[in-house]
């Protein structure tokens, strides 16, 4: 299964109603279940959390947790977490990539955002997945 455009936009704007009332210019991504992009939107953020926003997404989808959970596997994988960064095209194992499921329990797909605090850009993403609901 995979998310479709509809559902896409649905949580992106969920997300970016959470950033704007939080105030934080964010980027947010939105990836298929393969860790294509689907949607995006880039609220005055800087440069450079454009990708942030897009691979902690495909982080997220690729191994089927968020990406900070990810990045508590690779911290405990000793000289090995090197290789498991680097995979991939490179992962971003920091909080905002939040895993995104169908009701029946399925990941199509999956949300970040970048730009704020790890706990922010958790917590605005996470407004996306709830938003599929």
């Amino acid at each position: 299964m995979n998310i479709t455009y509809n559902e896409a936009t649905k949580a992106l704007n969920a997300s970016i109603e959470k950033a704007k009332s939080l105030n934080i210019p964010v980027s947010i991504a939105v990836v298929d279940a393969g860790g294509h992009l689907l949607a995006f939107a880039r609220l005055d953020s800087v440069f450079g959390v454009i990708e942030f926003a897009v691979k902690k997404a495909r982080t997220a989808v690729m191994f089927g947790v968020d990406s900070d959970i990810m990045g508590t596997i690779v911290s405990g994988a000793d000289i090995h977490g090197y290789g498991m960064l680097n995979s991939n095209d490179g992962l971003l194992t920091i909080a905002g990539g939040v895993v995104l499921k169908d009701k029946n329990g399925n990941i199509i797909g999956a949300i970040a955002s970048s730009g704020g605090s790890p706990e922010q850009d958790k917590e605005i993403a996470g407004a996306g997945a709830v938003g599929l609901d």
